[in-house]
Order: C-alpha cells, then structure tokens, then sequence
C-alpha cells in the first residue's frame, strides 16, 4: 500500500510543496494570502533579469531591473489581497488555469519516449483519411443550356463535340456552346472543389473520362457539359518520412491524452461525487377526446 501510494504523482508533487513551503519559512519567505512580508530573493531577481533579456536581446539596466521588481511587487501585493478576499473562488477563468498548471505538473510530456516508425506507422493506418492526398483534376468544359434548346439540347451537344473533336484538345471554345457562369478552363485542383461547384454527379463522371479527349455530354445540376480532360492526378497515402512531424504531432496528442483520462481516473478514486438531478417535468394529462359532460 505504502509503495503504491509512493508511486503516484500528486504524491510527489504535494511532498515537493511541502518541502518548498518549509523552505521558504524557514528562509523567511513570502507566506500565505495572510503574509505582510515579500520577500525579494536574488534567484528571483536574476528571473526577472533573465526574462528581460530574452525578450529585448539586452540585459536591463537598474532603471528597468527596479522597475521589473517593482511591478512584481505589485502583482504580489494583488494576489494576495486577492486571494484573501475571496476573488479567486468560483471564478471559470483561474479554476481552467489551476486546471492547466495542474495537468502540466502531474503529466510530464519531457520524460516521454518519441514515438517509434512503428507507432507512427500504427496510427497512420488507423487513420489512412487524415492525410491522403486528394485525387485532383483539371478540365475544359463547354455548357449546353437545356433550358435554353429545349428537346434539342441533347442533339445540339451532338454536334457540338464532333466539331471539338475535330480541332483537338486546344479548340478555341470562347464562341461555343452557351454562357454561363461556370469556368470554361478549370486548373488542377481536388476533386471535391469540382463536385462544390458542379455536383457530385457530374464529379464522379469525370473521374472516369479519359484524359486529352474530348468526351459528352456530361450532365450536371446545371445542364449538359462537353468536358476534356487535361491532368488526372490520383489520391494517394503519402510515405511516413513525408508526414512524419504531422503523425508524430497527433500521436503525443493522443498519449496525452489517455495519460490525463488515467490521471483523473486515479484522482477520482479520491472523492465522493454526488450529482442532484433535476426532477424529471410532469407528464401531460391526456386527452380523452371528449366533448365534456351533457
């Protein structure tokens, strides 16, 4: 039982602020919310130096150094009265900060061990959509309006992509077809921007026509499209060297993650929760379709 309780981290971490807190009495420290005495220590003075320096790339000189320590003194003297008024109990903000600072102490991400190729590789394959490679596609279409042709657009887009086929893949197209809206010239790009823009429908076929042909009618929420291919680009899963800081992001994500979900699972075991429930609202009466008494 001893060795067990020894084992746990906030174990550790209130015996270090015993000690700490016995130090500084001893030393004559600052004290609790209740202390009139500050204590400026020389440790705490080359702090301040040093957070100066690393902010304006020069030390401070005493002019600044006073004013960094008087400002601490300030902050000293407001947390403190702070704290004995009572402004730091149910307050979200410094309960979310407390929170932070605790999870930070007791969860010590410096001591872990870097993910292997194989943990990364692991997580890779357990989540193969969050970095694949989008297929893209870049096309030229020329829309046929059927609204406009009425029963014989169909027939119209016919003739059409004969005469494109004719002049090849770089037909002028600016003078064919119908106006609209949509881009004549479309640059590669994912084909879930494609399907944004004219459909998922008309998407999917376009994935399956063959590149550097002129090819139709597509259909499309839109109409009729007479549609060449220029660049199919295939989705693909890129190799772990080329994701590598990305997986291994995620990866000390999710070990932080089941590290804090364990950490406040051994910290619950310390406490009693008791929820009050809001009372259940009364049922409607039901109505009996009735007219009433006669």
């Amino acid at each position: 039982m001893i060795r067990r309780l020894l084992r746990e981290p906030l174990v550790h971490f209130l015996l270090l602020g015993g000690l700490l807190f016995l130090f500084f009495a001893w030393q004559g420290g600052t004290g609790g919310p209740g202390s009139n005495k500050i204590v400026i220590t020389r440790g705490l003075v080359d702090h301040l130096a040093t957070g100066f320096t690393r902010t304006w790339r020069r030390p401070p000189n005493e002019a600044e150094l006073k004013g960094l320590v008087d400002d601490y003194v300030k902050e000293e003297i407001a947390a403190r009265e702070a704290v004995g008024m009572g402004l730091d109990r149910d307050d979200t903000v410094i309960r979310r900060r407390l929170r932070q600072k605790l999870e930070f102490l007791l969860v010590d991400e410096t001591g872990a061990a870097p993910p292997t190729d194989a943990e990364l590789q692991a997580w890779v394959d357990r989540h193969p959509e969050t970095f694949r490679v989008e297929p893209q596609i870049a096309f030229r279409q020329v829309y046929v309006r059927p609204d406009r042709r009425g029963a014989s657009a169909r027939a119209d887009a016919e003739k059409l992509l004969a005469k494109l086929r004719a002049a090849g893949p770089d037909a002028v197209t600016d003078r064919v077809g119908d106006a609209s809206m949509l881009p004549r010239e479309q640059p590669l790009e994912p084909l879930r921007e494609v399907a944004r823009s004219f459909g998922q429908d008309f998407a999917e076929d376009l994935a399956k026509l063959e590149p550097g042909k002129w090819t139709g009618p597509v259909e499309s929420s839109f109409g009729l499209h007479l549609v060449l291919v220029r660049e199919r680009v295939a989705g693909a899963m890129p190799a772990l060297s080329e994701i590598r800081p990305l997986v291994e992001r995620e990866v000390l994500a999710e070990r932080r993650k089941a590290e804090l979900q364990a950490l406040y699972e051994r910290l619950l075991a310390k406490y009693t929760v008791e929820i009050a429930r809001p009372k259940a609202a009364p049922a409607p009466a039901s109505s009996t379709g009735g007219s009433g008494s006669q």
